[in-house]
């Protein structure tokens, strides 16, 4: 039995809590996945799960185990990454996922310059307006938006993100421009809604350092950045964003902030990925590459 590939496995199906998902990150057969682990609990005569058709939980036992191998396996994979690094640049394969809008507007446009940095990682960039599941989907790291919840994930801060309300000129020439809050009563929003929550209709405001959600009526809700941009742009209502996302449009005129007196609260952005001790050196030039990147935009 192949003791380390038994520690991964092992610790693979712990973190996704089933055998078939952790098959399935691990490109694996789940019928090996399962063997795997019988073989694991037989060679150490302790039983490290708790099976059952709905649920897969650990023992007291599994739980000292999995701790271990945490920190077994952290220390080959940085054994290996200083001697990756003492013999050249970091490679590898990174699987990193962010908000459409951030990878168009601020990473996407840079990536020629982290190839060139880079040249031998090969980057897997998936986009989501929703968060995914880091360990059950295999994620190397992703890009958040807003404050975080969970606390089993490690966090760098990248930034923060100046959010503005704007709208495109032929929609403020219909409506009017909003000089008070109290003015938004007789304009429109495109809303916007998320798979966390589905409340899309309220704009964000700082008034005399207080907070201010503001209900705007509109006709229609997207959940993806790049098409609300164009619902804004096609003058359907007010949108509220990052000003980065929209920084080109801002610049020739075809979209107009307003309320810039009210600005809402910033918001912060953090490169999330899940804990381990060591990071491998793809990962570590990701991370310092994206924080550059976001040092000289935010």
């Amino acid at each position: 039995m192949d003791r380390v590939q038994a520690m991964q496995v092992f610790l693979r199906v712990a973190d996704s809590r089933s055998f078939v998902r952790a098959a399935e990150t691990l490109g694996l057969p789940a019928s090996s996945v399962t063997g795997i682990i019988k073989r694991l609990e037989k060679h150490l005569q302790i039983r490290l799960l708790h099976r059952s058709t709905r649920n897969l939980s650990l023992t007291p036992e599994g739980e000292r185990y999995l701790e271990r191998c945490r920190e077994i396996l952290d220390l080959i994979d940085d054994t290996e990454s200083s001697l990756q690094g003492e013999g050249g640049r970091p490679q590898g394969r990174l699987r990193v996922d962010m908000p459409g809008g951030i990878a168009h507007a601020m990473i996407v446009s840079q990536l020629a310059q982290f190839q060139q940095r880079y040249p031998d990682i090969y980057l897997m960039i998936g986009t989501n307006d929703r968060q995914v599941d880091l360990i059950q989907e295999g994620v190397d790291c992703v890009i958040r938006t807003g404050h975080l919840h969970d606390s089993t994930l490690v966090a760098r801060r990248l930034g923060e993100l100046r959010w503005i309300t704007c709208a495109a000129r032929s929609y403020l020439d219909e409506k009017g421009v909003p000089e008070r809050l109290e003015d938004l009563q007789r304009h429109r929003a495109v809303h916007y809604f998320s798979s966390t929550t589905r409340r899309g209709s309220e704009l964000h405001f700082v008034e005399n350092g207080e907070r201010i959600a503001v209900a705007v009526p509109g006709t229609v809700a997207v959940n993806q950045t790049g098409l609300y941009i164009k619902l804004g742009l096609d003058g359907l209502g007010l949108i509220q964003l990052a000003e980065t996302l929209v920084s080109d449009h801002l610049r020739t005129g075809a979209l107009v902030e307003v309320l810039a007196d009210m600005r809402p609260a910033p918001v912060p952005v953090s490169l999330v990925y899940p804990h381990h001790r060591f990071l491998s050196p793809a990962m570590r030039a990701f991370a310092d590459w994206t924080a550059e990147v976001f040092s000289d935009a935010c």
